[in-house]
C-alpha cells in the first residue's frame, strides 16, 4: 500500500533555502554546510527541501532548483502567501527597493530594512523569512539580491514590483 504524503504548506525559511540553491549553482552542496551558511537547522533544512520537492520547486533529486516554477511562485504567489508591510523604525540591513540591485534606481530615501543589531542603516523593518537571515545575506551577497529582489514583490509599487520580476527572470531564466 502506498503512503500518501502529506504537505502542510510552504514556510517562510523555505524561501530563503530556495534562492541559497539558486546562488550557490552547485548541485554538489552538502546539507551540512548548506545548513551552516545560512545559520538554519540541519533538519529544518531537510525538511524545508522535502517541502519544496513535494511543491515541485526543486527537483526529486533534491538538489536542482526548478528555477521557472520559482520564478512563477516567487512573483505571483509569494505576495499572497508571505505578505508584509513595513513596519516600526529600526536600525538593519537594507532590502527591498532599498537595497542592490534596485537602490540604484530608487536610492536610499525612506530605507526599508532587516532588523540587525549591527545593522547600519535606520528605516521601516521588514520582517525575514528567518532570524538568521541578515547574517546568512552578509555572507552571500547573490543571496543578498535575491532576497532584496523577493521582498521588492512582497513590498514594492508597480514599478519596483516589475523591476523586481524583470531582474529575477534574468537571473533564473537565463
Amino acid at each position: 500500500m502506498n503512503a500518501t504524503i502529506q504537505h502542510n504548506g510552504m514556510r517562510p525559511q523555505d524561501v530563503i533555502v530556495l534562492l541559497k540553491i539558486i546562488s550557490l549553482n552547485d548541485p554538489a552542496f552538502r546539507l551540512v554546510d548548506f545548513a551552516q551558511s545560512i545559520g538554519v537547522s540541519l533538519s529544518e533544512v531537510s525538511d524545508s527541501i522535502s517541502r519544496s520537492v513535494f511543491a515541485h520547486l526543486i527537483a526529486p533529486n533534491k538538489k536542482t532548483p526548478m528555477k521557472n516554477a520559482i520564478y512563477e511562485f516567487l512573483v505571483h504567489g509569494l505576495p499572497y502567501v508571505f505578505p508584509v508591510r513595513p513596519g516600526a523604525l529600526v536600525i538593519g540591513m537594507p532590502t527591498a527597493y532599498s537595497a542592490p540591485p534596485l537602490s540604484d534606481t530608487f536610492g536610499n530615501d525612506n530605507p526599508v530594512v532587516w532588523a540587525t543589531s549591527d545593522g547600519e542603516v535606520k528605516g521601516q523593518e521588514i520582517p525575514t523569512f528567518h532570524p538568521k537571515q541578515a547574517f546568512a545575506a552578509k555572507e552571500d551577497n547573490k543571496l543578498y539580491e535575491l532576497l532584496a529582489l523577493t521582498d521588492a514583490l512582497r513590498i514594492g509599487k508597480a514599478r519596483e514590483k516589475r523591476m523586481a520580476e524583470a531582474d529575477l527572470k534574468k537571473r533564473l531564466l537565463k
